[in-house]
């Protein structure tokens, strides 16, 4: 199947063109727009579903986060088998965790993230958003095994480093931000915490019948809530998901 995308109009398109037909359109005819023409438009403008808001990043730039997500989308892509790790909100574990536990590996992401992209251009002659599904995946195998240049130390380093925290965001417990409506253990057939487990429940888990109860280990009063930080504006302990 082709990672070719429908081409999509874009307002900078639509800006260009009038440049071209600017000169056309001092002598076109003028179309008059009725009052009833110009209230079913702006009807129709504001029945227009609103762009989604995008979710500010708090450790990681802009930039860095919207590379990041594509870059975990093709570590662990939705496929047959269910949700991967964009919808499992991968990089806003990572973002959380880069505030908190995973503090000290920060410096790497900001060098490693500038490095890939940097990369991409030198190799490929495009940076990494803009290559096709097939051409990020040669691109992650030159970084994995280290033929990647312009890294600080190896290039398969910072791989490691990023599959290893995709993995904790897909498969970890979704108080700290990643397994986002469990689709992580879903995957893996995992029903979720339990503190008790009783015969009945053994034997439907043997024959593959036990059914999820997605909930997290937190939402039992006995284990104790890890945090990370303090609110900077309320000063109480926040968790990774907070």
């Amino acid at each position: 199947m082709s990672d070719e995308q429908p081409r999509i109009i874009s307002r900078r398109d639509i800006l260009r063109s009038v440049g071209i037909a600017g000169a056309a359109a001092v002598t076109a005819p003028v179309t008059v727009v009725s009052p009833v023409d110009a209230a079913t438009a702006v009807a129709a403008q504001a029945a227009a579903p609103a762009a989604p808001r995008r979710e500010a990043a708090e450790n990681l730039t802009a930039t860095e986060a919207d590379l990041l997500e594509a870059i975990v989308d093709r570590l662990i892509p939705s496929d047959e088998h269910g949700p991967g790790a964009k919808e499992a909100r991968v990089t806003h574990y990572i973002d959380r965790a880069l505030g908190g536990a995973l503090a000290s590996s920060k410096a790497a992401y900001t060098a490693g993230l500038a490095s890939l992209d940097r990369y991409a251009r030198s190799s490929r002659g495009k940076s990494f958003l803009e290559l096709s599904n097939t051409e990020r995946d040669s691109l992650l195998t030159d970084v994995e095994t280290g033929a990647a240049t312009g890294f600080t130390g190896s290039s398969a380093q910072f791989f490691a480093l990023m599959l290893n925290h995709t993995r904790q965001g897909m498969f970890g417990d979704p108080y700290y931000g990643g397994n986002a409506n469990f689709v992580g253990w879903d995957l893996l057939g995992y029903p979720g915490v339990r503190t008790m487990v009783t015969p009945a429940d053994q034997k439907a888990y043997e024959a593959g019948q036990l059914k999820p109860n997605h909930k997290s280990a937190y939402d039992y009063d006995t284990f104790n809530k890890a945090t990370v930080r303090k609110d900077p504006h309320t000063h109480e302990d926040l968790a990774h998901g907070d």
